[in-house]
C-alpha cells in the first residue's frame, strides 16, 4: 500500500474583519457626546434669544442643525455593536467630522453676517 503524503492543515476560510477595542470606542463616544452637548447648547441658547431673525440667521441655523443631526447620527452609529468593526467605526467618525464642519460653517456664517451687518440675534444677548 502506498502512503499518501500528509496534506497541510486547511486554513480557516472565515476572514474576521478588523475590530476596534471597546475602550477606544467608548472614548470616542464620550468625545462625540461632549461636542454634541456644546453644539446643542449653542443652538438652544440661540433659539431662545428674543429678537428678529434675519436671512443670515436662517442659513446659519440650518447649517448648525444639520451638523447637530450628523453628530447625533454618528453617536447612534457608535452605540451599535457593529461599530466595533473598523470600517463601521471609521464611517461614524467621518459622519461626526462632517457634523463638526457643518456646525463650524454655521457659526462662522453667523459671525460674519453679524460683522457685515446682516446678522440678527445670534450675537446679541
Amino acid at each position: 500500500m502506498a502512503r499518501t503524503p500528509p496534506t497541510a492543515p486547511a486554513k480557516p476560510t472565515t476572514d474576521e474583519p478588523a475590530r476596534v477595542e471597546g475602550i477606544f470606542r467608548s472614548g470616542s463616544m464620550t468625545a462625540i457626546a461632549v461636542v454634541l452637548g456644546f453644539s446643542l447648547a449653542f443652538l438652544v441658547r440661540w433659539s431662545g434669544l428674543p429678537g428678529r431673525w434675519e436671512t443670515s440667521d436662517l442659513f446659519a441655523v440650518t447649517a448648525i442643525t444639520l451638523g447637530v443631526a450628523l453628530q447625533i447620527k454618528a453617536l447612534v452609529d457608535l452605540l451599535a455593536v457593529k461599530s466595533l468593526i473598523v470600517v463601521n467605526y471609521e464611517r461614524a467618525v467621518r459622519i461626526f467630522v462632517a457634523g463638526i464642519v457643518s456646525v463650524a460653517v454655521g457659526v462662522i456664517a453667523a459671525i460674519f453676517g453679524h460683522i457685515a451687518g446682516y446678522g440678527g440675534i445670534v450675537l446679541h444677548g
